[in-house]
Order: C-alpha cells, then structure tokens, then sequence
C-alpha cells in the first residue's frame, strides 16, 4: 500500500530525486575544507542580508505583529541576526580549525567539583561593548580536563579530509523561531559534514523561500535542500532508506512517534525497547522551564525590572517557546513575593496584546485551565490574557509535567528565610519534580550571592541540571548567543528523551559539553553600576518592554553583516531609549 501511495503522489518522487541528489554529494560536502566552507558562510551572509527584511517583517504579519510593533524585533533578532552571527562565528572557528587554535584564547578554569568551565562570551571587543555585561561559560562533561580539551572538541575535523565519509541528515525544523532551522542545519553541515534535506515545519513554512535564497550557496553546492509539506511528507522522508540521521526540534511526542511508532504499536514497541527507526535521533523537545526568584534586599526598582523580565520569559513570541518560564518558583516567607507579582500583573496589563498563533494554543491553554481550580488572569490591552496557576505541592502535577507551549505559567511557593537554604529547596524540586532539563533561570541579588559566596553558589548551581542555566539573565539568551551548545543535560535516552538528546549552535564545536551558564547584571543601566554590574543598556533589546527593539534588531543584523565602529553610536542610542 505504502509503494501504491508513493506512485500516485508526486510528492514523493521529487522526494525521492532530492534525496538521491543529496546522496551523490555526501562525501565531496564532507572532504570540503575549511577555507571551502568559510567561503560558503562568506556568500550565505550576502543571502541573509538580501532577504533580511522582508524574512522579519513577513514572520512578524504572519505571528499577527502589527506593522511599525517594537515587537517586529523580535523577528529580527531570532530570524536574520542569529544566522548571520553564526555565520560569523563558525568562520572565525573554522579560520582556526587547524591544531584548533582557538581554543588557547577561551579562558579555562576548574570548578570546585573538578569540572573544566570554557569563558566562550564575551570573545572579542565588539562582544563586549553589544553584549554589555552578558557572559558565558560552557562547563564540560566530568572526564574532560583542560590538558584532554582539545582532544573533546571539533573531533570530526580529526579524520583528514580526503578520508571523511558523509552521510544524509533530515532536520524537522521547529514552527515557532526562524533561526532554529537553519541553525540545526549549521550542526550537520559545519560539525558533522553531513549534507542535509531540511524539512519545514508548516507553521512557518513561509520562511522556505527567504531561507532558499539565504542558504542558496549550500544549496548550489548540493549540500543541502529544503522541502516543504505536512505530517505525510515527513513521515515519509524519516521512513527513507536514503536518510542516514534525523534531528528533530519540536514535541516529545513527534519524537516517540518517529523512534517508536504511534498508537498501540508505539507503546509496545517502546514497552520492548525496540525502535522501529533504527537512525540516530538527535532531538531538542523543550521542557517545563523554571525561573527561580530568591529572595533578597530588593529594592522597588529591582521588582519593577525583574517583572519585566518575568514578563519576556514568559511572553517573549507569544509563549510559544520551548525555553519559555512555565514555572515561576517564589519564595513563600518573602516580603517581596507579593509585590514581585503585583508589578508582573501591572507589567502584562500594559503589554499590547498578542494573539496565540500557534496551532492548538485554544486546546493547550482549556487543558492548562482545566487542571487548576485557582487561575488568575494576567489581562493585557486588548483583552487577552497569560494565565497564571498557583501550584499547590499536593495538588495536580499536571502542571509540573506538562510543556503549555502557550501563555500560561503556573506559580510554586518554596518555604524558608535563608536564601542559600531556599534556593536549595528550589533546585531539588526543579530537578525532581519538573519535566524536562533544557534550560532555567535564576534571579538573584547581588547582595545576596555575596552572602552566599561565590565558591559555594557555584557549587549549589551545579546541583542544578539543565543545559542552558541563566543566572539574572533568561536561560534563551543561550540560544540566541550561538556560541554556547544548545540542548538538554545529557544523559536522556530514547525510551525517556524529556528535552532531547545532543547540542545544537556551539560554534566552537565541543563535544562533551554538560551545560552553558549565562550570566547578566542584576540591574540595568545605571543603577547596576552602582552594585558592580556592568551594562549600558536600561533594557536588554528581547525584552517584551522594550520600545526600540525593532530598530535595535534591525541595526545588530546590520552590523552582523560587516561590523564596524561607525554604526555602534546608532546601536547604542537606540539601546538606551529602548
């Protein structure tokens, strides 16, 4: 039936022929060199500027983003600017592959615990006057000493080229953030010297032909193509003998679906431990995210910024992200947890309103409802609202297990007046009680890491076991920053994947990462030069509050594209009026 199907769809020989085509070039792509590959990245960056306006503004229509929103930045900054600046990084590592020369200037250190931790951002001037007081490290996986580093990193540039072998890779892009397709293409094509047919997710499959004429250089080579369709076509393109891996960036269940069947089958194949796709599955598939506040000496302004910030993690492209807070973890004896969620109240109340474009968000949003007897509407202009669900510990963990994917967080109170204590308490619950491990944040007072030491807080961090954790800074800067892996902690499985198995981004190409901690001032400019924090920016241009955020995407994507002193004075200027 499955062959009678494949002759009367035409869809499926023209599948066929792309697959064929890929194939023929799998090994010329993996024995290309690095000054090849630079070379690709150099005209791939002269595609995205081309299309770079209409890619943003067209993503912005199509989420319902009003024309002239500050919100149209958001468009720019996770669609044009994140492929050209990973164009721009994985140049710069590729220039340095030989000998992996770029590794003697990333700052190592070893954490109390042994682990060896990479300082990867800020890496150059420009990083640290745009990225103004943000930083990042990669701590790596427990074997990994800075003497063994280099044998951990980029070791599939460690076969000579002439003698690499390729395989063909299919990438299930995601609906929700331009860049995540590309990016997870970038994976196969640059790390893995896999040739690779990427598969848009319908949702946004109206990036296809920006993405063609962006990515076209790959394409002329015959390294890559992009095809479009629904559920059907990428069922049949995981099934093809010609497919060698698979990466998929969407939902557990897609993932289950591909590895072990559906329905009853599905579960028994599982129940068995017997795959019916046998490929490599490489996956990123989101998580119950939290955001942990401890308390601390802050002061009004702290509460009002730190609400706008709550406020982007939770609303920032609608909801519809994987690294969204979907658990905002409160301390119960605080005095401020009250005022904290007033000012978040206040904050969403002043936010345009945003429809939830994402298919199902009505279905997910009921279910979310229907598993709390105690939601409070968060309600924005215009009458939609972010649904807001006080978690009670015996209550339905329904909420602790469930990714929304939608605007709607729930709320846990943890006892305790000593922050070092509570944070404890919030670590084991994160850890135990909370699906998946892709990425948490946690906001905290400078005063209050003081107190605590910056010895000892580390060590409490690294009981927390994501892959991305930001610390006053939300967990999805580590996705936008490109040099820092992308993915859950390792150590999922197939048969219990939660947010996935591998790392995406990470330009430096490490291959034993365990996680990236992103750092960020507790304050804005200039209140946190004040506490020590360095940052000119009031606001960081992702939040949800930021009024000059179309402008300042549009003038980084610009800059991406060939950086120069004489466009940062508009940079900056649009960055402190934002």
């Amino acid at each position: 039936m499955a062959q009678m199907a494949k002759l009367k769809d035409p869809r499926f020989d023209q599948l066929d022929r792309l697959v064929g085509g890929l194939a023929a070039n799998r090994d010329r792509w993996a024995r290309t060199t690095a000054q090849d590959r630079i070379a690709l990245l150099s005209k791939v960056k002269d595609g995205v500027m081309a299309v770079a306006a209409d890619w943003a503004l067209t993503a912005a229509r199509e989420k319902q983003i009003p024309d002239g929103s500050p919100l149209v930045g958001e468009e720019w900054l996770s669609g044009p600017y994140a492929l050209m600046s990973a164009c721009n990084q994985f140049m710069r590592s590729l220039s340095e592959i030989d000998g992996k020369t770029y590794l003697k200037r990333l700052p190592l250190r070893t954490l109390q615990n042994g682990q060896v931790a990479a300082s990867v951002v800020p890496d150059s001037i420009w990083e640290r006057l745009l990225l103004s007081g943000i930083t990042a490290e990669v701590w790596m996986q427990k074997g990994v000493t800075a003497a063994n580093l280099a044998d951990h990193t980029a070791s599939t540039f460690d076969t000579p080229a002439a003698r690499r072998k390729g395989k063909v890779a299919l990438v299930l892009g995601a609906g929700n953030i331009a860049a995540i397709a590309p990016l997870d293409c970038f994976q196969k094509l640059l790390v893995e010297h896999q040739v690779t047919l990427l598969k848009m997710n319908p949702v946004n499959e109206y990036l296809a032909d920006f993405l063609r004429i962006a990515l076209k250089p790959f394409i002329d080579f015959g390294a890559l193509q992009i095809v479009t369709g629904d559920a059907e076509v990428g069922a049949y393109l995981c099934d093809h003998p010609g497919i060698d891996e698979i990466h998929i960036t969407g939902a557990e269940r897609s993932h289950d679906a591909i590895v072990w069947g559906t329905g009853e089958d599905g579960l028994r194949n599982k129940a068995d431990g017997r795959p019916r796709n046998s490929r490599r599955v490489t996956s990123e598939l989101g998580a119950v995210c939290p955001t942990i506040v401890v308390p601390g000496p802050w002061s009004d302004a702290d509460l009002a910024f730190q609400a706008e910030h709550i406020a982007t993690q939770k609303l920032h492209n609608s909801g519809f992200n994987c690294i969204a807070c979907q658990m905002l973890v409160l301390p119960d004896e605080w005095n401020g947890t009250e005022p904290l969620l007033a000012k978040l109240a206040e904050t969403i109340r002043g936010l345009a309103p945003r429809p939830p474009y994402y298919p199902g968000a009505d279905s997910r949003l009921a279910d979310f409802e229907s598993h709390s007897d105690n939601v409070v509407r968060f309600e924005r202009l215009g009458g939609d609202a972010c649904l807001v669900a006080p978690m009670r510990r015996d209550g339905d963990a329904w909420l602790e297990t469930n990714e929304v994917f939608a605007p709607a967080m729930g709320t846990v109170r943890i006892g305790g007046s000593d922050p070092e204590a509570y944070l404890r308490a919030a670590i084991a619950y994160a850890n135990e009680r909370l699906h998946g491990t892709l990425g948490a944040s946690i906001l905290i007072h400078p005063a209050t890491m003081r107190k605590i030491g910056r010895k000892r807080l580390e060590a409490i961090i690294s009981d927390l076991h994501y892959g991305c954790i930001g610390i006053n800074c939300w967990a999805g800067v580590g996705f936008l920053l490109v040099q820092t892996p992308w993915g859950a902690f390792p150590g999922h499985t197939l048969d219990n994947v939660q947010s996935g198995i591998g790392f995406v981004h990470n330009s430096f190409m490490f291959d034993q990462p365990e996680r990236t901690v992103v750092k960020a001032p507790f304050r804005p400019f200039p209140r946190g030069l004040l506490s020590g924090g360095f940052s000119f920016l009031p606001r960081p241009p992702w939040f949800v509050t930021n009024r000059k955020q179309d402008q300042i995407g549009e003038l980084l994507t610009v800059f991406q594209y060939k950086p120069g002193w004489l466009k940062l004075p508009r940079i900056f200027l649009n960055a402190l009026l934002g």
